[in-house]
């Protein structure tokens, strides 16, 4: 039908008002975890993203891999992928997209978001002004240029998500930008003037292999001479995406008003990298290589950090502080960039690990300035320093589902942030975050099952893993990784090795010097033998744990010696090497080569599945290292020990059941099963091999006495929730574990909440 619009003076674009409990600005993956919790949680969220998709520097748009304290699996964080809906959301990507294909990640976002009840999502949507009234915020105004409206959303609870600190700039937040001096905070690591106060941007290229040479002219701006890039030398028509996180810069420039300045000298920068790459003769395997993508908006790292009660520094970091009100963690190194970036004569990034995971204050997760802001992502209350390692993606998106849930308690409490935080109040929230899910270093749940008993089908006992799988020479620095509870002595284990000849071998028994940590940094005793033929050799370490701990059986380099190995994978016990991930390391030890205040120890890195292998190994006693118990401990993952149940291997129908001698009532029934959170899961790029990993359960069915609560098939996930219908009581939840992903299930535990 013909619309026809006389001339007028004047005509505005359309408003539409929107209420909601909350509003959170920013949808990367701080802001989209946040808001799945305030969701759930039971408020009503409108979540407001200037991008026409989710997920931020992890989208299509960028296409960054998502990261965090597994660190590429590159540092000692055994077992520290995140939990939560970040793991949820990890591990949706993985089974949906286990090639890392960034589009599809975009769709696993925007699927999960829009699925969300009491979640309304507003895309391609800017905010342009706050209002507010003394210390709270009340509203924002937002425009969309795609369908030309402007919004004006008023709510109660605020949490800025943003990246930039949109929120936080506009209501006159404090916040800081650049680098703290060592003087401050006695951080060793602080830069000086030399290697600059700020982290740039980057902006990444994919390429493609045809069948034919592809000709390439570059653009008018390209960088025209590329010995203006220090360390050219380390370009190769083999590095695509995220390899070239390097190609960095704007570091000295104001990274929010200049970034249309950055991004055009990063444009000039990729396109004269291809024009090198391509034209310059030093590839000529490049002929048939085009460029298929390159980013039309930069990666950016850093610009505001705002301020709460307290400041993550480095020395949380290093020496792993714990915090009265950790909330949450992170386990990247330390990863600072010179701010000249790609035109630096420095190397493109200073990392420094610390030797376990560090925990998170909510103190530093709201503002000092507004009653009723919280903060996220990069914008928490850390200093420069602390926040080369908090910055990473998946760090952000825990700290997201921890500010979803604090504005929920909150919300209902009618409580400010600060008050939340109080020593008194603050483990509610400690506890809520953990009974869905998500994972606190240190930090166990409280009486999970309500003092329940519990009983299993059977129990699997460690006693020997068959020599099945062929044999390994021992070409670096391994060790077997094994837990002991407190007063348990260490049995004497057999191995079996071979050589041509007559060879020495060295073997200690080394633990951490933290009990937390799976470090190897303190060495117990050591022995040698010398192994002349095919045989079984005998290892006796008089060696009792103090405490629940890991000690590592660690071989010492001698190519001349194979070791035998099993095809056998059992959960919480692994090999792991002296090695190095070039991603996150410089050296198989990380050394203090400047006195930046960091530990000194080695690497011991696992190998990704399915190049993971494990010695074949005899115990003269056997160890009951997945004890039934352990479903009622409230640890949630391995920490110290495993702290699951798994069942015997010949278990046809393995089971286990809660008993309770007073009928009980729950609103939800959450599972934690296995589903491997020392692999990574990088989102694009790497790929992966499984899309599920081999001990998660993936066929089980829960029967609340005698009525069938679930009966789940194809599970991809280690947190399940379960809504329990109202007004059912119960005196046993029975579960029946019917198939796995080929190896043994492993449960963590039940909650009732």
């Amino acid at each position: 039908m013909m619309q026809t619009f006389s001339t007028q003076n004047e005509r505005h674009f359309p408003q539409q008002r929107l209420q909601a409990e909350l509003l959170i600005v920013g949808g990367g993956l701080a802001g989209v975890c946040a808001a799945l919790a305030a969701a759930r949680d039971g408020l009503d969220v409108v979540l407001i993203q200037d991008r026409p998709v989710l997920g931020g520097n992890a989208s299509s748009e960028v296409r960054l891999w998502a990261n965090g304290a597994t660190s590429h699996m590159g540092n000692n964080n055994r077992w520290a992928r995140e939990g939560g809906i970040m793991g949820e959301i990890m591990e949706e990507n993985l089974w949906r997209n286990k090639e890392g294909n960034p589009v599809l990640f975009d769709m696993v976002l925007l699927d999960i978001v829009q699925a969300q009840p009491g979640l309304t999502l507003l895309l391609n949507t800017v905010v342009t002004d706050i209002e507010k009234s003394g210390r709270r915020l009340l509203s924002v105004q937002a425009f969309n240029a795609i369908n030309q409206t402007r919004y004006r959303v008023s709510a109660t609870q605020f949490i800025d998500a943003s990246g930039d600190g949109v929120l936080g700039y506009l209501a006159g937040a404090a916040h800081r930008v650049g680098a703290e001096s060592v003087e401050e905070f006695g951080e060793k690591m602080a830069p000086g003037e030399n290697f600059g106060h700020k982290l740039g941007h980057s902006i990444y290229f994919y390429t493609k292999r045809t069948a034919q040479p592809v000709r390439f002219v570059a653009p008018s701006f390209a960088l025209k001479e590329i010995t203006a890039i220090p360390r050219y030398k380390r370009l190769s028509s083999e590095l695509n995406g995220c390899d070239l996180w390097w190609l960095e810069w704007g570091g000295r420039l104001d990274t929010v008003h200049e970034s249309e300045t950055i991004k055009w000298e990063l444009w000039k920068i990729v396109w004269g990298v291809w024009d090198y790459i391509k034209n310059s003769g030093e590839f000529p395997d490049a002929d048939n290589l085009t460029i298929e993508w390159v980013g039309l908006i930069p990666g950016k790292r850093e610009s505001r950090r705002f301020l709460g009660e307290t400041m993550l520094c480095q020395q949380d970091i290093i020496e792993q502080r714990d915090h009265y009100d950790a909330v949450a963690y992170g386990g990247w190194s330390i990863d600072l960039h010179p701010a000249d970036g790609v035109y630096s004569e420095h190397d493109g990034c200073r990392q420094f690990h610390s030797k376990g995971t560090y925990t998170i204050p909510f103190r530093a997760l709201y503002s000092q300035s507004l009653d009723n802001l919280l903060l996220t992502g990069r914008l928490i209350s850390a200093t420069h320093v602390a926040f080369g390692s908090a910055r990473v993606m998946c760090t952000c998106g825990v700290l997201g589902e921890v500010v979803g849930r604090a504005a929920a308690l909150c919300q209902q409490q009618q409580i400010t942030p600060a008050e939340l935080a109080q020593p008194e109040r603050v483990g509610q929230l400690q506890q809520h975050l953990l009974r869905q899910g998500a994972f606190i270093p240190r930090h166990p749940l409280a009486n999970p099952a309500r003092q329940a008993h519990v009983t299993v089908s059977s129990t699997l006992e460690l006693r020997a893993l068959p020599a099945d799988a062929g044999w390994q020479p021992l070409q670096s620095r391994c060790a077997l990784l094994l837990p002991l509870k407190a007063g348990e002595r260490l049995p004497a284990i057999s191995v079996q090795l071979r050589a041509a000849n007559a060879q020495k071998l060295q073997v200690s028994l080394l633990t951490s010097a933290n009990p937390a940590n799976t470090c190897g940094d303190c060495q117990l005793s050591t022995q040698s033998i010398t192994v002349t033929e095919q045989g079984t050799y005998r290892l006796s370490f008089d060696y009792r744990a103090e405490c629940d701990r890991y000690v590592f059986i660690a071989f010492e380099e001698n190519a001349a010696i194979e070791v035998a190995l099993t095809s056998q994978r059992l959960p919480g016990v692994m090999m792991v090497f002296n090695s190095l991930n070039p991603r996150v390391a410089k050296r198989t030890r990380q050394i203090n080569d400047g006195d930046y205040g960091v530990d000194e120890f080695d690497f011991w890195l696992p190998r990704r599945a399915p190049q993971q292998i494990l010695l074949a190994f005899a115990l003269e006693t056997p160890l009951q290292l997945w004890h039934r118990d352990y479903l009622l401990n409230g640890k949630l993952r391995p920490e110290q020990h495993t702290n699951c149940w798994v069942p015997a291997q010949d278990d046809t129908h393995p089971n286990v059941s809660w008993h309770w001698n007073e009928p009980q009532q729950a609103k939800h029934i959450t599972l934690l099963f296995d589903n491997d959170f020392d692999h990574a899961m990088e989102t694009v790029q790497m790929g992966h091999a499984q899309a599920v990993t081999p001990h998660c359960t993936t066929h089980y069915r829960v029967w609340l006495d005698e009525m069938l609560l679930a009966d789940v098939t194809e599970n991809h996930h280690s947190l399940c929730h379960h809504l329990v219908p109202g007004g059912v009581s119960f005196s046993q939840i029975r579960l029946e574990l019917l198939a796995s992903a080929g190896a043994l299930p492993a449960l963590y535990g039940l909650h009732l909440h």
